[in-house]
């Protein structure tokens, strides 16, 4: 046992020994003196990331506006911190080249006695070419948003066009660029509003773009529904015995009607009365059109019919009318 103890091996293995159980004394008192300072943690939320990469040419989607952190320190310093908030948190993508990267997010100008964790503290980025596109612009409006009997007979926007600018994949993927019309009461007569413009893929989803305009100006016109139908010219009455009617044509073929959208629809023509028992002489002839029902106005109100007639009455009356400019 003696020759044991006086070889080096004896001593090599002491000395490990009481080398372990400092450094075991040494780091139990310094945990005890961290806790005896009082080590806190505390979370920051909605840290905002700053990104550094070529801006002019380039677009970069997948990094988030803000992030979590939890910072661990003396209770002074973690206080100071989270007021002062003098830190900042940074994307350096200055150096990468196009396409997705997984990237680490750094925190600078932050006490080194403090632990940091960053939720999330990896992000992946996509870096694409930024390009500038040209694009129409179709106005839309909810039909509902009229007063019964009115359509909309044109939409007119200004400007027609805008640039649109994103990575070259989003605006690649744009299918509808659109402004809505937008209104609290029923519509019955034309105006223009300025609206905001939204860029949608093919299955409606809002687009992330800059826009040049963001807002168009639209200009609606509205007006009463109306159609065209054809005239009926229906003969009441017999002319004066003298006189026989060789020709009544009509001016118009055509009268524009007024008034709600199923009510119009149906007519199909419009009878128009010429009363012969007052027809004496040729020339034009002025009859009243009558409105069917549920109809609000008729264009024209009026109709003028071209008459032609032959007989006793009308040489009479002409004679009659040559003797006056005699």
């Amino acid at each position: 046992m003696d020759k044991f103890m006086d070889s080096p091996w004896f001593l090599r293995l002491t000395a490990l020994f009481l080398a372990i159980m400092l450094f075991l004394s040494v780091k139990a008192e310094d945990q005890s003196s961290r806790n005896t300072m009082g080590d806190v943690f505390d979370l920051i939320q909605d840290v905002p990331v700053e990104v550094y990469y070529d801006t002019e040419n380039l677009v970069v989607t997948g990094v988030p506006d803000m992030v979590n952190m939890t910072i661990e320190g003396p209770a002074q310093i973690v206080q100071t911190t989270k007021l002062l908030k003098d830190f900042s948190l940074k994307l350096d993508l200055q150096n990468l080249t196009l396409g997705e990267h997984n990237v680490r997010i750094q925190a600078e100008n932050l006490s080194d006695k403090l632990d940091v964790r960053l939720d999330p503290a990896t992000v992946s980025i996509n870096i694409e070419e930024k390009v500038t596109q040209s694009f129409r612009v179709d106005p839309e409006m909810n039909t509902r948003l009229l007063a019964e009997g009115y359509e909309v007979k044109s939409m007119d926007v200004q400007p027609s066009t805008i640039n649109v600018t994103g990575a070259k994949s989003i605006v690649n993927a744009i299918n509808f660029v659109k402004v809505s019309i937008t209104s609290d009461g029923s519509l019955d007569k034309s105006f223009e509003q300025k609206s905001r413009v939204r860029v949608l893929d093919r299955d409606l989803n809002k687009l992330s773009v800059s826009l040049e305009p963001e807002e168009v100006t639209v200009k609606v016109d509205i007006q009463e529904y109306s159609r065209e139908v054809p005239l009926k010219l229906q003969h009441i009455g017999q002319p004066p015995e003298e006189v026989t009617i060789e020709s009544a044509v009509p001016e118009n073929k055509l009268i524009r009607i007024y008034g709600p959208k199923s009510v119009v629809d149906a007519i199909k023509e419009i009878p128009v009365e010429l009363d012969l028992t007052k027809i004496n002489k040729t020339g034009k002839v002025e009859t009243d059109v009558k409105k069917p029902e549920g109809i609000t106005r008729i264009v024209p109100a009026k109709l003028k019919v071209q008459v032609k007639v032959s007989g006793e009455a009308s040489d009479v009356s002409k004679k009659t009318d040559d003797s006056k400019e005699s």
